[in-house]
Order: structure tokens, then C-alpha cells, then sequence
């Protein structure tokens, strides 16, 4: 029997939309019938996950939880959250929750490890996934070295993520590339676009490094795990 799909969304709102597009053009559908039933919660207004583990921010799984439930009760088999910062609370979601989660972090380090084997991996993403260690915990259960930014790089890093949060069009690409090229020289072979941001940043510049999407490999997952097929490359 065919899976349903619940996404924790809102985290942000572009993020979303960018994951819900992915799952549908990655399944392999010859017409409309042939696609997954998708519920999704957009709650924009679940509090700032970089704030909560930081800075002391307001604790956003009350809100996160709202959304689980909400979509638990619409008949949602699985669920998945297109916010690679929001997973460093998926221990208590989980803990509070009658359906399954499927973890983008998982999933992109297991992506890591198929793809580029021991290469070490330059690690983008927002300051609260960068200090809180969820990303290095999941590559090293793979065994995937990894090199993470500087304060200064990721300073860089964190400007342009809330740019394309804002909906921003004036976007610094050569400071992103310089980041990039900083960490290529202490290391790094590939890289992790690990904020949901990202990924549109790198589309956007027309980023020509090697990245792991980690927004592709939930989609990729999350089809697989309701019973569909995806689509050959």
C-alpha cells in the first residue's frame, strides 16, 4: 500500500516549496495519479531554531509539535522537515510523535559516504547546525571526514542564508565563492549545502562545485519510503 507524505514546513516558507517541487519532479509519474499524496504544514511562525540553540531563544518544538500533530491527524504515514537546523530537536519529536520521521541529516551523510567514500567534505549550513555538531555526529557515523568555515566564513555564510530568507535579489556570489575556495584549501572536496537555503543560493549563482543537496536526498528518501519509484537521471 502507497505511503502518505507530511512536511514539517515553514522553516522557511522557500525551503518548503523547494522540497515539495523536488519530490515531484523526482518521481517517476506518468500522469497526476501517479504522485504522492503530500500534506503539508507551512508554519512560519515556529520561533528561530539558530536563536533556541544559541542564544537562549523561545524553544520552537511546541510550535514544531503543533504541526506534527496536525499532520498525524490528516493521515500523514511519514514525516519530513526541510530544515537541516530544525533536526537538532528531532530526538524530542520523535519521542512525541506516533509517526515515523525520516532525518535529512541521516540521509545526506549516508548520500556522503555512497557518493564520495572517505573524501573529506566541506560542511555549509547555519551557525546553529555548525556549533550544535548534529552534522559532524552524522558523518562520522559514516566515517566522512569533514572540514566546517571559519567565524569569518561563516559569518558569510549565515548573511547570505537570511538574505534569501528575506527574499533578497542582491546576493554577494564572489563572497560565497571565496568562502568556498577557503575551505577547498584546508581540505575540502565537495561540499554539503546544509540550510535548506542553499541549495537556491547555489542554483541561483550557478554554483559549478560538487555539493550534496541534502534537500534531493529527503525527497529521494521520502519517495522511496511511500512505495514509489524515482525518476532516472
Amino acid at each position: 500500500m502507497k505511503k502518505t507524505i507530511g512536511i514539517l514546513g515553514g522553516m522557511g516558507p522557500l525551503a518548503t516549496a523547494d522540497l515539495f517541487q523536488k519530490i515531484v519532479r523526482m518521481t517517476d509519474a506518468a500522469c497526476d495519479n501517479d504522485h504522492i499524496r503530500i500534506y503539508i504544514d507551512n508554519n512560519a511562525q515556529i520561533p528561530d531554531r539558530t536563536a533556541a540553540i544559541l542564544s537562549g531563544g523561545p524553544d520552537p518544538v511546541p510550535a514544531m509539535l503543533d504541526s506534527v500533530n496536525k499532520l498525524s491527524s490528516i493521515g500523514a504515514d511519514v514525516l519530513i522537515m526541510p530544515c537541516n537546523t530544525a533536526h537538532y530537536f528531532l530526538p524530542r519529536l520523535r519521542e512525541s510523535s506516533t509517526v515515523p520521521f525520516i532525518s535529512m541529516l541521516e540521509e545526506t551523510a549516508l548520500a556522503c559516504k555512497k557518493i564520495h567514500g572517505a573524501a573529506p567534505v566541506g560542511l555549509l549550513g547555519t551557525s546553529g547546525t555548525i556549533r550544535s555538531g548534529i552534522y559532524k555526529k552524522a558523518l562520522e557515523a559514516q566515517q566522512v571526514p569533514c572540514v566546517e568555515p571559519t567565524e569569518e566564513e561563516q559569518a558569510v555564510l549565515m548573511q547570505l542564508i537570511y538574505a534569501v530568507k528575506a527574499g533578497e535579489s542582491q546576493l554577494d556570489r564572489q563572497a560565497f565563492l571565496d568562502v568556498l575556495a577557503a575551505m577547498k584549501a584546508r581540505g575540502a572536496t565537495y561540499f554539503i549545502l546544509g540550510c535548506t537555503e542553499l541549495p537556491i543560493l547555489a542554483d541561483l549563482f550557478q554554483l559549478q562545485e560538487s555539493c550534496i543537496d541534502p534537500t534531493t536526498e529527503l525527497a529521494r528518501a521520502a519517495i522511496t519510503y511511500c512505495g514509489y519509484q524515482v525518476k532516472s537521471c
